[in-house]
C-alpha cells in the first residue's frame, strides 16, 4: 500500500539535530526516536528535543509493530541515570520524556532504575518537567509505586491498540486489561499526577472500537490521549490495513475532546512523545495557571 502525501517527511538535518546525535553517541545513550524509526525525528531533534530510552536497546518482548530488537538484554548500567541527567542538562530542555525497553528479566521490571534516572534528572535540572513512558511492569503495584514516588508531572503508558487487535499487535505478555489497570493504579496511588496514553490507528480497527478504547481510558482517569497512524517499519512487521486521512484524525480529536480528556493530539504523524512538552506546557500547565 503506497504512502499518501501527508505522510512524507523531510530528511533529518540541521545544527540541533547533529548536536543531539553527537551528545547521544558520546554519552552512549539511546533514543526511542531512532530505535522506533519515528517519522518526526527531523522536527523534534531539529528543535533540540529527544525522548531518551534507557535500560539498553534490547527488549524482552516482541510486539509486532515495534522495531526495537527483541532478545536477552545486558545487565543494567548503573552509571546510566547520571549520564542521562548530564545529557538533558547540556541540551537545556524544559521537558523530557524518559522511556525504556521492557525488562521482564528483572524482578521489578526496571522500575528502580527508571526511578533513579528521574531523580538524577531532577537533581541536575530542578525546573524540568519529566514524563516517564513506562512499560506495564506486569501490573506489579510495587514497581508502579516506585515511579509515582519520584513525583513526575505526568506518567505515560500506551494501550497501543483496541482490545480485539491486542493479541495480534502486542507481545503475549501484554494485555489490554493489564494496561488499563496500570493506568488506573497510577491514579489510585496519586491522583495529582497526569496520566497519558496512545493509540495507533490503521491496523484494522473500527471506528466503534477506537471510541470504546478512548472511553475505557477515560474510565480509568487518563487525562491526555494521543492518536497517530501506524507505519509498517519493515516487511517483518504488521502491514498497514488503512491510511486514515488528516480529516478523520481531526474528527476523532473533536469527538474525544468531548469525553473530558484535558488534551487530545490526533494526526497521521502524531506519536506518544511528539512535541510532548509543548502540548503539556501549553494546554495543561498554562491552563491551570489561568
Amino acid at each position: 500500500m503506497r504512502k499518501p502525501e501527508w505522510l512524507r517527511v523531510k530528511t533529518p538535518s540541521g545544527e540541533n539535530y547533529v548536536q543531539v546525535k553527537q551528545t547521544l553517541r558520546v554519552l552512549n545513550l539511546h533514543t526511542v526516536c531512532e530505535e522506533a524509526r519515528c517519522p518526526n525525528i527531523a522536527e523534534c531533534w531539529g528543535t533540540g528535543t529527544a525522548t531518551i530510552m534507557i535500560m539498553g536497546d534490547i527488549c524482552t518482548r516482541g510486539c509486532r509493530f515495534c522495531t526495537v530488537i527483541s532478545g536477552k538484554p545486558v545487565l543494567l548500567d548503573t552509571e546510566e541515570p547520571e549520564r542521562v541527567a548530564k545529557a538533558i542538562k547540556e541540551w537545556g530542555l524544559k521537558y523530557v520524556v524518559i522511556t525504556s525497553v521492557c525488562r521482564d528479566d528483572l524482578e521489578d521490571g526496571g522500575a528502580e532504575h527508571i526511578a533513579k534516572t528521574i531523580k538524577a534528572v531532577k537533581m541536575l535540572s530542578p525546573e524540568i518537567i519529566v514524563e516517564p513512558l513506562i512499560p506495564d511492569f506486569r501490573d506489579n503495584e510495587d514497581s508502579i509505586k516506585k515511579i509515582v514516588k519520584t513525583q513526575p508531572e505526568v506518567i505515560s503508558h500506551n494501550i497501543e491498540t483496541v482490545m480485539r487487535l491486542t493479541p495480534k499487535v502486542r507481545d503475549a505478555r501484554a494485555s489490554y486489561e493489564q494496561s488499563l489497570l496500570v493506568l488506573k493504579k497510577i491514579k489510585s496511588i496519586d491522583s495529582r499526577i497526569y496520566t497519558k496514553s496512545s493509540i495507533m490507528l490503521g491496523l484494522g480497527e473500527t471506528e466503534a472500537e477506537v471510541i470504546q478504547t478512548a472511553k475505557d481510558l477515560r474510565t480509568v482517569g487518563v487525562d491526555i490521549l494521543t492518536m497517530g497512524q501506524y507505519l509498517q517499519p519493515t516487511l517483518k512487521h504488521l502491514p498497514v490495513v488503512e491510511y486514515l486521512t488528516p480529516q478523520k484524525f481531526n474528527s476523532y480529536k473533536e469527538y474525544m475532546e468531548k469525553m473530558g480528556f484535558i488534551y487530545v493530539a490526533s494526526g497521521p504523524l502524531i506519536r506518544s512523545s511528539y512535541r510532548a512538552g509543548e502540548f503539556f506546557l501549553e494546554k495543561v500547565i498554562n491552563g491551570k495557571s489561568t
